[in-house]
């Protein structure tokens, strides 16, 4: 009976350890959700559809990215994220760049096209780390907006204004020949017409 009051007595004193555990740290349903999804895409990346669990894990990594892109302001549209379900199933950061799973479909390789051919711009299994990448990816193309901006803003210089004196200079001397031509086939004709008389 002492060892059963005993029992009871440890599984009460761990029932409320837990219990101060658990309120002293809160559990949040969206660390939980993550945690299942993880879950479900390990087992189904290894039991049979791999496609799915690839799609799971882009949609993990573009919830880690929601932040980010909510610090982007609005009036800036170069970016265009979403998951294209495809052949390939990738998560598009903008119209270059895109994140896919490697061949093993458990690793991220984030990756830009150029005129010279795709680029790995990030490769890990980590979301973390994917999303620095993307981070700094997207610091890189608001810069180079920036730059753009500014350079197309500039006046273009004088110089249009200055070149159209100089064509009527040319056009002039033209103009005269033409006139001084004219004239001189009047007058051939002329001569011709009064010989033949």
């Amino acid at each position: 009976m002492a060892l059963q009051r005993q029992d009871k007595g440890s599984q009460m004193s761990e029932a409320q350890n837990t219990q101060v555990a658990d309120e002293a740290r809160p559990i949040r349903l969206r660390d939980a959700l993550r945690r299942a999804r993880i879950e479900a895409a390990d087992r189904t990346g290894v039991v049979v559809d791999l496609r799915d669990a690839e799609v799971a894990r882009l949609e993990i990594l573009s919830e880690a990215l929601d932040p980010l892109f909510a610090q982007v302001p609005e009036q800036i549209d170069l970016f265009d994220r979403g998951i294209s379900q495809g052949e390939t199933p990738r998560l598009w950061i903008d119209v270059v760049a895109h994140v896919t799973m490697g061949r093993d479909k458990r690793i991220y390789r984030f990756v830009q096209d150029t005129r010279f051919g795709r680029t790995v711009i990030a490769e890990s299994h980590d979301v973390e780390a994917i999303v620095g990448a993307v981070t700094d990816y997207v610091a890189r193309r608001m810069i180079e907006r920036e730059h753009a901006l500014t350079a197309t803003s500039v006046p273009a210089p004088p110089a249009v204004e200055e070149e159209q004196p100089r064509r009527r200079g040319r056009l002039w001397p033209f103009v005269l020949g033409f006139i001084v031509g004219a004239l001189a086939l009047f007058g051939l004709a002329l001569y011709a017409s009064l010989q033949s008389l």
